[in-house]
């Protein structure tokens, strides 16, 4: 049954508290509360009079239950708001969003984007075949000749050594050799170019090229660490947490910690306690990278028809949606809509668009859907806990920081919400007109 169908029914159900008044002397008839029909049923109507009040009563409950107090929308509101661009909702300052229904085929490739957030942005990567040198860098080069008046042996040593720091435009200055183009060369290509360079000029040479300062092959390492540095990575490689380390590790806590890499104009952020656990993750770092950790206690928001409306911390590890909702004290009994279990989430693109297809992806996008400051776009999903296995998808689907999960009320509650509002007033209307004819058939 669909949500609307499931609402209809329910309605139906509930109007089943309505009594059928027949007045004696008159073919009226009217369809009334149980709990006012008793004050109507001792007045005389024609008919025209009481089906008026009936059509009244129907229409004005229906209308009446989008006013009364509720706990956010219905789930039918959701679901007809969304996919729809800023024009077709009629609200210049709309959020356009798309739902995605949960099973478990979804709840597993979302479960497989979380755990692999760095690797699918960058590629797991490796280390580099060979170190090349870089601006910035500081060599040291050593030259050696066979005799003793060469252009730079003496007759105390045969060595000289020059230090040259590699300039913006590649090259740096080698005496007797000139400007030598070093930027792209590994550290034997080098050595092969100075030593071409000396031939005829020098006796019988030999050249020796060694770091000093590799600048071209730092990574920055910033945020909630507890020295902030620059790392110089070395020739064998570094992988993320060796440059973690090499900055004193996180401040607080691993799992209230996320890590976001730069490289070049893309990033990608991971909680430091996945990185820990997830060695796939630990990914190999380039130079160049720029590493932030930030601390941000981990929170998710329970909304709804749920025992408890609150933000919950996660604490020590991760939690599935079920977990999430249980922290709560799940869903109200009498109140909750079962096909009405809602993520709002502002989303990774990646995940979006697989899970929505590429072709649904780029119409969400024309009709407005727009990406946070992170580059994240607004998904809602949506779990149908009528069926069983959705308990077995909510199981595996991750909750992530800052989620909003909202549990829909049923329709019932608010067509309840609306009798009680009317009843109260029109009991003691009847209370009042009841005592009025007692004490006009007393003075008769």
């Amino acid at each position: 049954m669909s949500i609307i169908g499931s609402e209809h029914a329910e309605y139906q159900k509930a109007s089943h508290k309505l009594v059928r008044i027949e007045q004696s002397g008159s073919s009226g008839v009217a369809l009334l509360p149980q709990s006012i029909g008793s004050w109507y049923s001792a007045r005389p109507f024609g008919r025209d009079t009481l089906n008026r009040i009936s059509v009244l009563f129907l229409v004005t409950t229906l209308a009446s239950c989008q006013a009364v107090p509720g706990e956010g929308p219905l789930a039918s509101a959701i679901l007809s708001d969304s996919g729809k661009s800023v024009e077709e909702l009629h609200r210049d300052s709309a959020t356009v969003y798309e739902v995605v229904n949960v099973d478990s085929k979804s709840a597993d490739t979302i479960l497989s984007y979380t755990n692999a957030t760095l690797t699918r942005r960058f590629g797991f990567g490796g280390r580099q075949g060979s170190a090349t040198i870089g601006v910035g860098d500081r060599l040291l080069v050593s030259i050696f000749e066979a005799g003793a008046d060469g252009l730079f042996s003496t007759s105390k040593s045969k060595t000289a050594k020059i230090t040259v720091v590699v300039q913006p435009d590649g090259q740096a200055a080698i005496p007797y050799v000139g400007e030598v183009k070093f930027a792209g060369l590994t550290l034997e290509q080098a050595r092969q170019k100075i030593l071409l360079s000396l031939k005829g000029k020098a006796v019988e040479p030999d050249v020796i090229v060694s770091n000093l300062d590799t600048a071209s092959r730092d990574a920055v390492v910033t945020g909630a660490v507890k020295n902030a540095s620059v790392v110089p990575l070395s020739l064998a490689g570094e992988r993320l947490t060796d440059v973690i380390a090499k900055a004193g590790g996180p401040r607080g806590e691993t799992y209230d910690t996320f890590v976001t890499v730069t490289r070049r104009n893309r990033s990608a952020t991971i909680s430091m306690s996945a990185l820990v656990n997830s060695p796939s993750e630990n990914i190999w770092i380039q130079p160049g990278d720029e590493i932030t950790l930030v601390e941000d206690p981990r929170q998710f928001t329970v909304l709804g028809a749920v025992k408890k409306n609150r933000r919950q911390a996660f604490g020590s590890r991760d939690l599935s949606l079920i977990e999430a909702v249980g922290m709560s004290g799940g869903g109200k009994d009498i109140a909750a809509d079962e096909t009405g279990f809602f993520v709002f989430r502002y989303e990774e693109p990646g995940i979006a668009e697989t899970l929505m297809g590429r072709a649904q992806y780029d119409t969400m996008l024309r009709k407005g859907m727009r990406p946070d400051e992170n580059g994240r776009v607004p998904l809602v999903y949506r779990f149908d806990m009528s069926r069983p296995d959705s308990l077995l998808a909510g199981q595996k689907f991750p909750v992530k920081n800052r989620d909003i999960i909202y549990v829909s009320r049923h329709l019932s509650t608010d067509i309840s919400k609306f009798f009680g509002i009317i009843g109260r007033p029109l009991r003691v209307a009847n209370t009042g007109v009841t005592a009025i004819h007692r004490a006009a058939d007393m003075s008769d």
